[in-house]
């Protein structure tokens, strides 16, 4: 199943922060990116946002591994 859109933007960190990320995502078996927005998104709910629910992803009638040019 493709996954909904992503936005992309660049984020400078300090490198004593990215390492912390670091470690804190392998703990949690999780990509930097990923540890990043399930902080985010638990900062968010801390302070009362509520989140709109992002649109599904379009089926474009492709099976997963057409993608990978096998």
């Amino acid at each position: 199943m493709p996954s909904a859109p992503r936005k992309a933007f660049a984020l400078r960190l300090d490198p004593a922060l990215y390492a912390a990320l670091e470690r804190l995502a392998a703990a949690d078996l999780r990509s930097v990116n990923a540890e990043i927005e399930y902080l985010l998104r638990e900062a968010l709910h801390g302070r009362g946002v509520k989140l709109a629910l992002s649109p599904p992803a379009q089926d474009d009638g492709r099976s997963e591994n057409e993608d990978e040019g096998a």
